[in-house]
Parts: C-alpha cells; structure tokens; sequence
C-alpha cells in the first residue's frame, strides 16, 4: 500500500506513522507513506497557504493554487514513473468509510493521495478542478483531515497480507462479517470476583467457535441491530439468534424469520 498525505500540519501525521503497526508495517516494505507539507507548494516568500473568505465569516479557508500546484505536480512524477494515482478527501460531505472500503484501499494498485483539509475547509475551486472522492469518517466536526487521513491508513494497512503477525485477526474482528466481535478474556481467569466463561476453559474448540458466534450475535443485536437488518443468515446465525431471542436478550427492535432480520 502507498500513499502520500497533503498536509498543513506533518507533525500530527509523522509521529503516529513512527509506531506499533504502521511502522512495522513501512519497516516491512509492506507500506509506504509519504508526508507532505502544502506550504512547500506556495509561490510567495510567506508560505501563505489560508486566506479570508470571500463574503466574509468566521475562520479562514484553505486556498485552492497550492492544492492543486500539489495534486498536479505529484501525480505527474508518479505518472513518470509509470504509476497512476487516486485523490481522496476526508470531508463531512463524503460517502461514510466502512470496512469493505478499507478492504478497497488495502487492495488498491494506485498510489493513493489523501488531501487534508483545515481550518473553515478548502476553496471550492479543488472540488471543481480535481473531483476527489471523498469519504466521511463520521457524523461529527474535526480540526482538520489528519486524523481521518490517518484513519484511513490504519484502517487499510492492517488488511494488507503480511502486515498482522496473525491473518485470523482479521477474519474474526468487528465488521468482518458484518456483526461485532466477541467478548475477549485473558489471565487470570478471576479478577475482582468475575471469572472467565467456563466454556473458554473447557478446551473443547466446537463449543468455543460455537460460543463466540453466539456472544458476537448477541453483541450485534443488543447494541448495533442495524447491522443484522435485511441480513439473510445462514442456518446456524439462525438458530443461534432463535435462542438469543428465546433467553430474552435485549429489546433490540429486530426479529427472525425466513432467515433474514428486518425492523
């Protein structure tokens, strides 16, 4: 996976680059992020890359030339390298970011190029000229664009083959299958007088995988429902959730029938 950030402020994007996964990951050779300052892409002396906005209003906008000065000089020496690229924009305004899209990035063949926006967000004129796809992290406001930027990253990295030390990490997390994930335990098997499911300890691995997919179920429908909507399931999600139901779990406003859960 490759990709360069376009941004105001590196600082707030090198340094969690430099940790855990994502450093192992580019030490690897398995990712490979380039950080760049849109400043280094002004004309005048200052370096100003914000001004006022026309018609007047709190807070400043993000100019459009050296966004685009950017965008137009990278993709041409990436596509002097023979590669070709795919402009994303974190922004309120775009389609929400899912695991299946993070799946569609982690298999990406382009070098991706993620656009941070700042401060009141960017003059118009860069959505008109480079038509980014851009992409929504969540109904809420933030700073700018580096954190969602690094969402991305993290979110597509992990799912590049070799990048997790485990490759089941990935099959039995939250959202793989659409449902959320299992409770998880580890020693001691009692703190503060709450001890382990006993199946856990019983070494029977039928009865564990059986008891994991109904507690990842049951997570699903008592706290995201909307995830089993519409959902056609095959016949042992079925008979698991028939039994959740039956023990009377929640008040979630699902039911079950014909295989499939609707409002």
């Amino acid at each position: 996976m490759r990709c360069d950030v376009l941004t105001l402020f590196p600082d707030m994007i090198t340094p969690v680059l430099d940790q855990s996964m994502l450093k192992r990951a580019q030490e690897k050779g398995l990712l490979e992020v380039r950080v760049r300052n849109l400043r280094d892409y002004t004309l005048d002396r200052h370096k100003v890359a914000d001004d006022v906005p026309y018609g007047g209003g709190a807070g400043m906008v993000m100019k459009a030339e050296p966004i685009l000065r950017a965008v137009e000089t990278i993709t041409a020496e990436y596509e002097h390298a023979g590669e070709h690229t795919r402009l994303l924009f974190p922004s309120p305004q775009g389609r929400p970011f899912t695991q299946e899209f993070a799946k569609n990035l982690a298999a990406e063949g382009r070098r991706l190029i993620i656009l941070c926006g700042h401060y009141e967000g960017v003059d118009e004129r860069v959505r008109l000229a480079l038509q980014p796809e851009e992409i929504s992290v969540g109904d809420y406001v933030l700073t700018g664009g580096e954190l969602p930027a690094l969402i991305l990253i993290d979110a597509a990295a992990r799912l590049v083959p070799g990048v997790l030390g485990d490759p089941e990490s990935i099959v039995e997390e939250s959202f793989s299958d659409s449902t959320l994930e299992y409770p998880h335990y580890t020693r001691p098997s009692e703190v503060r007088g709450m001890t382990v499911p006993e199946v856990l300890l019983s070494g029977h691995h039928e009865a564990i995988r059986l008891w994991r997919r109904k507690e990842a179920l049951r997570n699903t429908y008592r706290r995201r429902p909307d995830l089993l909507r519409d959902r056609v399931l095959n016949a042992e999600d079925r008979q698991l959730l028939d039994e959740l139901i039956r023990e009377g779990v929640g008040s979630a406003p699902v039911r079950c029938g014909e295989g499939r859960i609707t409002p």
